[in-house]
């Protein structure tokens, strides 16, 4: 199966594959480690902007951090990241060997094709479509769009054999039809996006009536002992390890600040809601580090 496209831009998996691989190494890429020199408090361009300014901010920061994206994320979750990802494509709800999609807390069955088409919006080096695709039974294509294009270079060389098609995309702006997909997931990426709310239209209008979307994302524990040591490591510990392994001054302290600003998963529902979606269900993960968020188009 040929993963969706824009017809105008004739996008294809050979078309995103081609559109990727040429890709000039960032000055971090060339140079991987700063001097100590550089200070650790929240530095203005760790603080996250606001409209272009922030999708620029947020293109630069995951270009230049590529390189250590995935030994770093499975480093400061202590593994952690790898059973949430677990999670968050279960709730996708995907049919099983039976031909019925696994329900949850009420939630109505979905309806989805044999084959399905599924989104990977805001992919980065695909763990969360590889999490999809490996599992027994899948038959569908999973297509990965990224709108940094060093992240999908970056991560290209564990897809060989897979049903995954990179697309450099912009959540903001996906190039591809109304109702192309069978179900959409992100990771980790929703709170990067310059405008949330055009984010989550966009989503409605590439799904298919009656097909799930899949949120993953930090939030804050509700818990105040937890909270206390959350924000300790979130602001103390994370960043050190992550200039001293990315060699990128600012990357990891900014990204406890864009979760800082982020709606908590009350509020985030609301505005799921408000893009035109139903049944919008949440939950926690590991005392609330992170939520899972599913709903149907």
């Amino acid at each position: 199966m040929s993963p969706p496209g824009n017809p105008r831009r004739g996008q294809g998996s050979q078309t995103a594959f081609s559109g990727i691989l040429q890709v000039q190494p960032t000055r971090h890429q060339a140079h991987p480690f700063y001097p100590e020199s550089h200070p650790m408090a929240t530095t203005p361009k760790a603080r996250p902007e606001q409209g272009e300014a922030r999708e620029h901010q947020v293109r630069t920061i995951f270009s230049e951090i590529a390189p250590r994206y995935d030994l770093l994320n499975h480093v400061l979750s202590l593994n952690i990241d790898r059973r949430w990802r677990r999670r968050a494509v279960d709730r996708l709800g995907l049919p099983s060997r039976t031909g019925r999609a696994p329900g949850r807390g009420g939630a109505e069955d979905v309806p989805t094709p044999a084959s399905p088409r599924i989104l990977d919006a805001c992919a980065g080096t695909y763990d969360l479509s590889l999490e999809l695709v490996r599992r027994k039974g899948f038959q569908g294509r999973v297509v990965a769009s990224d709108f940094a294009r060093p992240m999908l270079v970056e991560g290209k060389k564990k897809l060989e054999g897979t049903p995954v098609s990179p697309v450099t995309g912009d959540t903001l702006r996906l190039p591809f039809p109304d109702a192309a997909f069978d179900g959409a997931m992100v990771a980790f990426g929703l709170r990067n996006l310059a405008d949330l709310d055009r984010g989550l239209r966009e989503f409605a209008r590439v799904l298919r009536p009656g097909s799930r979307l899949v949120i993953l994302e930090f939030t804050t524990p509700p818990n105040p002992l937890i909270r206390g040591g959350y924000h300790f490591y979130f602001h103390h510990i994370l960043p050190r390890i992550g200039r001293i392994v990315s060699g990128h001054p600012w990357a990891y302290t900014y990204l406890p600040e864009s979760v800082k600003e982020f709606p908590g998963p009350d509020g985030l529902e609301a505005r799921i809601r408000g893009a035109g979606f139903a049944g919008v269900e949440w939950e926690f993960v590991s005392l609330g580090i992170a939520a899972i968020h599913t709903a149907v188009r």
